[in-house]
């Protein structure tokens, strides 16, 4: 299992940037950011100068959309990237959420998203696109290998992920519910005639470690309330019952708004209606043995990755803990190939 970490773009960019090279030096696979451009610094600018001090961590956006930038400039921005620094990109997508409500707009449709997935992964990988009906191509880009994957809580954009994604992101840490969801999106997969197997997964959510989970609790608790505004749009559309895991209906009920200016930050008070059962089961907090344990789960569910959000009080000791112990212990475990006979 890859271990990767996910920032927000706050100011000084040069801290982000800091950050990511602590990450790389204990052994995270990616460094993620969030993408909404009015609420945090603009991570494109970042992810060159992260990849300009790094040489192995794969960089992007966890997540992007197609509403606040024209899909095919998304596109010529990671084939730039990856041509400078040698295919170490990632597009994690979504239909948006913060980046576009805080414009006033809503979410993109699910349409939208599956052309964005399409176009931007075949104009960085130097192929001919199909844009508003017209073909279009970058005839500069050659030997560029990006993957995009795609964020989904929902029926239809758990279909669409099986349908044309690389890779799956799931933002909670549940077990339970990464099974659900998972198996929603292999089942799409082969319905569309995919290999299944060919979807990467990958699991980001809060992770702190120490003893003191009532401090862990009060610091994570904004996740709790940032899952809660995709799964009202969930029971918005669907109902409550049958379209996502009960787990993710139930605790919402007592949701009375949100504030994006409060958006993924420790101390969120509109969270407060997240019980501490959510927040253990969507986050990865308390000692290390816990971190293992629940990681062990996951992975054994199939989980490719687990992004760590690094949005609390204690980041600099999450990061030293999880190169100290975690990256080590469960690259330790991973199961060797059995030799080929001679």
């Amino acid at each position: 299992m890859d271990i990767g970490v996910v920032f927000q773009c706050d100011p000084p960019a040069r801290e982000v940037v800091r950050l990511a090279r602590e990450a790389e030096a204990a052994g995270f696979s990616h460094v993620w950011t969030f993408d909404s451009h009015l609420l945090w610094q603009e991570p494109f600018v970042i992810y060159s100068q992260i990849l300009a001090e790094t040489s192995r961590v794969v960089v992007g956006p966890m997540v992007t959309n197609p509403g606040t930038r024209d899909v095919t400039v998304t596109a010529s921005l990671f084939a730039t990237l990856n041509e400078m620094y040698g295919n170490r990109t990632i597009c994690g997508i979504g239909r948006g959420d913060s980046a576009l409500r805080t414009l006033g707009y809503q979410p993109t449709t699910i349409a939208e998203l599956r052309d964005s997935v399409n176009v931007i992964r075949d104009l960085a990988n130097g192929r001919t696109a199909t844009y508003r009906g017209a073909e279009v191509h970058f005839p500069w880009a050659a030997g560029g290998e990006l993957e995009v994957w795609v964020a989904a809580y929902g029926p239809r954009a758990l279909a669409l992920t099986g349908e044309v994604g690389d890779g799956y992101i799931l933002q909670l840490a549940d077990p339970d519910i990464a099974a659900w969801m998972i198996a929603s999106v292999r089942a799409a997969a082969e319905k569309a005639g995919r290999d299944p197997a060919a979807i990467k997964f990958c699991v980001a959510a809060p992770a702190y470690v120490g003893a003191d989970l009532a401090h862990q609790r009060d610091q994570t608790r904004w996740f709790g309330g940032m899952v809660g505004n995709h799964v009202a749009d969930i029971v918005a559309r669907y109902g409550a019952d049958g379209a996502v895991p009960p787990a993710l209906t139930d605790y919402i009920r007592g949701r009375q708004g949100y504030d994006y200016a409060e958006h993924g930050r420790a101390g969120n008070t509109h969270a407060d209606f997240v019980p501490d059962e959510i927040v253990d089961r969507f986050c990865v907090l308390g000692p290390v043995e816990a971190h293992l344990e629940k990681l062990t789960a996951l992975r054994e569910l199939g989980v490719d990755q687990f992004a760590v959000y690094l949005q609390h009080d204690d980041k600099e000791h999450t990061l030293a803990a999880y190169g100290e112990h975690i990256i080590p212990a469960l690259r330790d475990a991973t199961p060797k190939p059995t030799p080929a006979a001679a």
